[in-house]
């Protein structure tokens, strides 16, 4: 095989060797626990209801973008753990500018969305900051903004929240029937469903695609992630592309919630869904930070989340083993890769060797048997 097919094989066979090594792990633990193996994954592995498949679809939908904003980050070199955070502040601030309908219709969901980015890349930009200018970790500075963006929130939530009568529930204004983005039917009936926002986050794949394959700055922000001391060699602001590297990637994560917001929820409640962004680091590098692979990854998460909610009651197993499961898989994806890139090291030293070893041993020109000739 030609080396570009060799590395395309070699790239291919690290997720299913992962998902391979995952499965046959969490079986163990399976066996051990004395669980039935083999009815767990018959009730996992089966195909989906058409209404099982809306809420795949949507649940991969809002995973997709927690991926994509974790992967610029990794592009950069940089571990983005605050997504969680800054789609929380993101949808919060979405959520009120949309309620009060400041402009009609679909401009008001412009806004929102916009609203949503800025927010996400002010709220990353901190983190951004203090790594460019101070020296400190994305990894500790963005921990640290979860909790404040979770208090943060709380707090503004009580103060923006439109009380019902007879409920306990804290939520903003609902967003006008006018500005909601329709979603799409699949089937018969709402529950078959799918958001209708999957058209922009596979634009938003598509702009990540663009942007660091296409662009020159996408090309100064994979060289600096491969090695700064040679960007800066090379003449690239390294404390620049640090802050824009994190300005882009909180505003990925402002649209993480908007699914959620602008077509199911309509508003933002205390119960509105956390955890998005902890799961975009594991699809993120399970996808190879590619925004194919990191809609496989998307996909393979909602599927499994999904199919393990009726364990308990058909199997009599927790769900939890798809926690594990899924925890095993981030943990096999790094290993396997490492594994496969000392192989493809290997593959590629013998490759070199042996071309060597074929030069040294082929004549030197004007040695050949029709120049002994021409020389008599």
């Amino acid at each position: 095989m030609s080396p570009r097919v060799t590395r395309l094989v070699l790239g291919a066979s690290v997720p299913v060797l992962a998902l391979v090594a995952a499965f046959a792990i969490t079986s163990l633990v399976l066996i051990l626990a004395g669980d039935p193996v083999g009815d767990v994954w018959s009730q996992i592995l089966t195909w989906p209801e058409r209404r099982n498949l809306s809420n795949i679809i949507d649940n991969a939908t809002v995973l997709y973008l927690s991926g994509l904003a974790v992967a610029i980050g990794f592009k950069m070199n940089l571990f983005n753990i605050g997504v969680d955070g800054q789609y929380r502040v993101a949808a919060f601030a979405a959520a009120v500018v949309a309620g009060e309908a400041w402009l009609p219709g679909y401009l008001n969901t412009v806004l929102a969305i916009l609203v949503a980015i800025a927010v996400g890349a002010v709220w990353a930009g901190i983190a951004g900051a203090l790594r460019a200018t101070r020296g400190v970790s994305e990894v500790i500075s963005t921990i640290m903004l979860n909790a404040i963006a979770t208090g943060l929130v709380a707090y503004l939530l009580r103060k923006a929240a439109v009380r019902e009568e007879g409920s306990n529930a804290l939520n903003t204004k609902t967003i006008p029937e006018g500005s909601r983005i329709p979603n799409i039917s699949i089937g018969e009936g709402a529950a078959t469903e799918i958001y209708g926002f999957i058209f922009i986050a596979a634009a938003a794949g598509f702009g990540y695609w663009f942007l660091l394959n296409k662009t020159r700055f996408g090309f100064d922000l994979r060289a600096t992630g491969r090695s700064a001391t040679a960007a800066v060699a090379s003449g690239i602001n390294e404390k620049k592309m640090i802050i824009v590297a994190m300005l882009i990637s909180g505003g990925a994560a402002g649209l993480v919630g908007l699914p959620i917001i602008l077509g199911d929820s309509y508003h933002y409640g205390s119960t509105f869904q956390s955890g998005l962004g902890f799961a975009g680091i594991a699809i993120a590098l399970l996808g190879r930070n590619h925004p194919i692979g990191i809609a496989f990854g998307a996909l393979l998460f909602a599927f499994l989340d999904e199919q393990s909610n009726p364990l308990q009651i058909l199997v009599g197993v927790s769900p939890d083993i798809v926690a594990i499961t899924q925890g095993v898989i981030v943990l096999t994806v790094v290993i396997t890769y490492e594994l496969v890139r000392r192989y493809g090291v290997r593959l590629e030293q013998r490759r070199v060797a042996q071309v060597l070893a074929d030069e040294s041993v082929a004549p030197p020109p004007g040695s050949g048997p029709e120049h002994e000739e021409v020389k008599s």
